[in-house]
């Protein structure tokens, strides 16, 4: 039987009811083998003071009773996934969820176990996603103390009517409180992000919003397009009428309105939605961008290593029963035809694009070759793309219809 074929059929056993299959059944070729060289890894914490309307990704309010049993289990996966990774660590990225939210003496715990088992390197980059309301000077010594050296901060906006569209329950005054203790804290490495194309918004507001973030001296900025996800309580009220979509040429205004400001202010685009001051790209994110292997550690967490991708299960009740490894689902390992649509994909994410020496070798790869190189031309000749500097990548007005650029070549 192939290793496809073998990576079929495990992943019909994880789909269906047995849902006690691990990364250690992976056909990974072992701990510590060759083919295995995770860089990174993210470590999802589901906890949240408050579920934000626009949310869709795996989390839930907690009056703290369930995070000391998440913690300690937290600790169990990554003593059992340290056997599968090489250290130290170019990226570790903490997300959520709030992972704030945690205790002090928790984060403590968690950080000892990390340092001794999967510890970041002298020169890596140590990110933990950050809730304006939760960050106080005791969590950040210990934070900091750790290693931490990126704080990421979501603030979605500045403006209180917004924010309230949003159901995002922070004061905008927190966030610059925020920013003045990371500083303190000995962080410089920090990230805001800001959501673009609320219902209600104005382009007056997104550059005011923009204003208040680059004021705060950010090393890089997130900036999202806002997303109507599925059974989200945003989308339900967009269904029923309670709210309006902003006009796509408004969001469109907002979009390039953000690459000319924050151009001005020194920033580099570099992908899609991301900017950052020189040489203070996202390291954790481009593993993603650039197809590379990172590990996943808490519930609903999502890895690539070996070339097989998979999701630890989203539900803490699962997560905290199977030991040590938590139980996975949505297991792939693509063909050398989807691996080459995936590369494609991301690849053109980036705004540098993709070298042509590496475009020419990938529609060779693929089957479906002829069909990608005929887009790619109807795109060009379309104003989407553009072949210059030796690579492929969007244009400015590709970057505005990326999604149907890249779903071609997919």
């Amino acid at each position: 039987m192939s290793p496809n074929a073998q990576l079929t059929s495990f992943g019909e056993r994880v789909q269906g009811k047995n849902r006690t299959c691990t990364a250690a059944d992976l056909p990974l070729s072992g701990p510590c083998d060759a083919v295995i060289d995770p860089r990174g890894v993210y470590v999802h914490v589901p906890f949240c003071a408050h579920k934000c309307h626009y949310c869709d990704f795996y989390s839930f309010v907690d009056a703290r009773n369930r995070q000391p049993a998440f913690v300690e289990r937290l600790i169990e996966e990554i003593q059992a996934a340290a056997a599968y990774l090489r250290g130290p660590l170019e990226t570790i990225f903490f997300g959520g969820g709030t992972p704030t939210l945690l205790t002090v003496d928790l984060w403590e715990d968690l950080l000892e176990v990390l340092a001794d088992h999967l510890p970041p390197r002298a020169d890596g980059e140590f990110t933990v996603e950050a809730n304006p309301e939760t960050v106080t000077e005791p969590l950040l010594e210990v934070l900091v103390g750790a290693g931490v050296n990126r704080i990421s901060i979501g603030a979605q906006s500045f403006r209180p009517t917004l924010l309230e569209t949003l159901q995002r329950r922070h004061d905008p005054a927190n966030v610059q409180r925020t920013v003045r203790l990371v500083v303190q804290a000995g962080v410089s490495n920090i990230n805001i992000d800001l959501i673009f194309g609320i219902p209600g918004s104005t382009l007056a507001d997104w550059l005011a919003d923009l204003d208040e973030a680059l004021s705060l001296e950010p090393t890089h900025l997130s900036c999202y397009g806002l997303m109507y996800e599925p059974n989200t309580p945003l989308t339900a009220k967009l269904r029923a009428g309670r709210i309006q979509r902003v006009d796509q040429d408004l969001e469109a205004a907002m979009y390039e309105a953000t690459i000319d400001r924050l151009a001005a202010a020194g920033f580099e685009h570099y992908e899609i939605s991301n900017w950052a001051r020189p040489g203070y790209r996202c390291r954790h994110n481009m593993l993603y961008w650039t197809n590379q292997q990172w590990w996943p550690l808490g519930p609903s967490a999502a890895g690539h290593v070996a070339g097989i991708r998979w999701k630890n299960v989203a539900r803490l009740s699962d997560y905290l029963r199977v030991q040590p490894l938590p139980p996975i689902t949505n297991v792939e390992r693509l063909d050398d035809d989807g691996r080459v649509g995936e590369e494609l994909m991301l690849g053109l994410r980036l705004i540098e694009g993709i070298p042509l020496d590496r475009l020419d070798e990938l529609l060779t790869d693929g089957r479906r070759g002829p069909v990608r190189a005929a887009a790619i031309d109807r795109h060009v000749s379309e104003g989407l793309l553009q072949r210059d500097d030796g690579s492929l990548r969007l244009t400015r007005c590709g970057l505005l219809l990326a999604d149907i650029v890249l779903a071609d070549l997919l």
